[in-house]
């Protein structure tokens, strides 16, 4: 336990690159008192709406809710959505300069409609494209110069066209170059473009897919051997399990009501970043990246976790001494 809280306490002033698949999270609050006339569905009426960073933007919020100095890398359209987004970055201090604002591109939105504490329905917004080839260059001039200083690395793939093959191993070449850790997340389809990162981070559904196999443990083993990295299986109210080298170690979590699992993976890689740019091994990055976790499942929305939440969860709820 004094080990864990001193490696929380080592978060604030990391310097974290996280690059990756940004989105703006669109959330329209209200209540519902009769259903539309229209169609079986209920009215909505909206009493707020809030803009809050996500996809590898919500891993970033995430780090500089815990004291950490992050730089962004990903690409928004020229576009409202992409104004709001780069807004509420700033508003979290987190570095901005290597975003790509590019005409032609939409930003990607998420926007979930909730009443009463229930998320009634969500639309996505986006327009999947690759990075063209200069727009690649961009981002590996902007991280090569960097990642010595950079203390971890996050690599957020959602698909949505950002991390390309090409530009993922250029990433991973100038980190390995230069020792530092890489926290990788991405989709089953992509996974190979993972290959030699140091840990990641699947949730089971995507492992079995990645695997090919129903059993967790062989799944864990057969991403970890394709990949050459430890690999972290997210289970949601089961936990975590760790592989690494020839260890297999289990995470459970404290029983708890699940409010919401939007981000919570975001807030795994986030805090597995930081925990290992802070000295942590990836026993002890995991442990605490699982009380995270538990703890933002139980807020309603794209939400982070501060110091002070994570430290009285560990204190309460974590291993003894």
């Amino acid at each position: 336990m004094k080990r864990l809280i001193e490696i929380i306490e080592n978060f604030k002033g990391k310097k974290i690159g996280v690059i990756g698949d940004v989105m703006l999270d669109h959330f329209m609050w209200g209540d519902v008192e009769r259903i539309s006339p229209e169609a079986p569905v209920p009215v909505v009426l909206v009493t707020k709406e809030s803009f809050i960073p996500g996809g590898a933007a919500n891993t970033a919020s995430n780090i500089a809710a815990l004291g950490g100095e992050v730089f962004l890398v990903g690409a928004v359209g020229f576009d409202f959505a992409g104004k709001q987004l780069i807004s509420e970055l700033e508003k979290r201090k987190i570095n901005t300069n290597g975003l790509l604002i590019e005409k032609g591109r939409d930003t990607i939105q998420k926007i979930r409609v909730v009443a009463r504490g229930q998320q009634l329905a969500r639309v996505d917004k986006e327009r999947i494209k690759d990075l063209y080839s200069r727009q690649e260059k961009k981002a590996v001039n902007f991280i090569a110069p960097r990642v010595k200083n950079w203390d971890c690395l996050v690599i957020s793939d959602y698909n949505k066209g950002f991390i390309t093959k090409k530009l993922n191993q250029s990433i991973i070449k100038l980190a390995r170059r230069y020792g530092k850790p890489i926290v990788g997340d991405t989709k089953p389809e992509r996974a190979l473009y993972f290959k030699n990162v140091t840990l990641l981070s699947p949730n089971t559904k995507e492992a079995i897919a990645m695997a090919g196999t129903s059993n967790i443990r062989e799944a864990g083993r057969m991403i970890q051997k394709r990949l050459n990295c430890s690999v972290l299986i997210k289970r949601g109210a089961e936990g975590m399990i760790l592989f690494e080298k020839n260890k297999i170690i289990k995470l459970s979590t404290k029983a708890k009501e699940v409010f919401d699992v939007v981000g919570a993976g975001d807030t795994v890689a986030a805090v597995v970043s930081l925990a290992l740019a802070s000295g942590a091994n990836l026993n002890q990055a995991a442990v605490i990246a699982n009380h995270a976790a538990g703890i933002v499942v139980g807020k309603i929305g794209t939400a982070t976790v501060s110091l002070e939440e994570l430290k009285k969860d560990l204190e309460a709820n974590g291993p003894k001494n």
